[in-house]
């Protein structure tokens, strides 16, 4: 992240430049990596504390700031002393799958998170003339696990698809204001992708 008048636009465009970061992270090691790999030099500014980190990049002693990008995103919510507005550049350095994790001891319950995350994903697939869309790309009646027939449009009516999620607690409905980048549906694009049946 770097402030808005900086004329960075690309993270290469960081080359030179001091950039804060979390000693002993990943993103330091990323970082390392990516300068490494388009052989320029970057200027380190290794902290062990957050609070540190942040005041040093708020008070414009560092030209960039380096986290995961919620991390960023929250950050950029508080300016600090000197009001310093803030973007993220558009790149990550890596990214990382998040699943749903749950313990092995209630395979009934594992079975309706996984169940469940696939729903919300396949539901922001549009409808077509060629497949299903929304609650019905792939309906599973699952009375065995304790869910009735209805049990999909159910989580739909109460939460939303996984896109309305993204936008309430992440994207453009939430505080953070983020883009749904890589983490978008795959029909436009992304990476998010979940069994379905036509």
């Amino acid at each position: 992240m770097v402030a808005s008048t900086s004329a960075a636009q690309h993270v290469n465009d960081l080359a030179g430049k001091s950039i804060c970061f979390m000693i002993g992270s990943s993103v330091e090691r990323s970082l390392t990596a990516y300068f490494g790999a388009i052989h320029k030099n970057w200027f380190r500014r290794p902290f062990s504390e957050d609070g540190e980190m942040i005041d040093t990049y708020n008070v414009q002693n560092c030209h960039a700031i380096a986290s995961e990008i919620t991390t960023l995103a929250q950050i950029r919510l508080d300016s600090g002393v000197n009001r310093l507005s803030s973007r993220i550049l558009p790149e990550p350095l890596t990214t990382f799958p998040v699943i749903a994790a749950t313990g092995t001891e209630d395979a009934q319950w594992s079975a309706i998170v996984a169940w469940t995350v696939d729903t919300l994903i396949n539901a922001e697939r549009p409808e077509t003339p060629w497949y299903a869309g929304g609650a019905g790309v792939m309906p599973i009646f699952a009375s065995e696990l304790g869910l009735d027939k209805d049990w999909q449009r159910q989580v739909l009516a109460s939460v939303g698809n996984y896109g309305n999620i993204f936008d309430r607690h992440l994207g453009k409905g939430s505080r953070l204001k983020l883009d749904r980048g890589l983490n978008t549906n795959h029909f436009r694009g992304g990476l998010l992708l979940s069994p379905f049946l036509d």
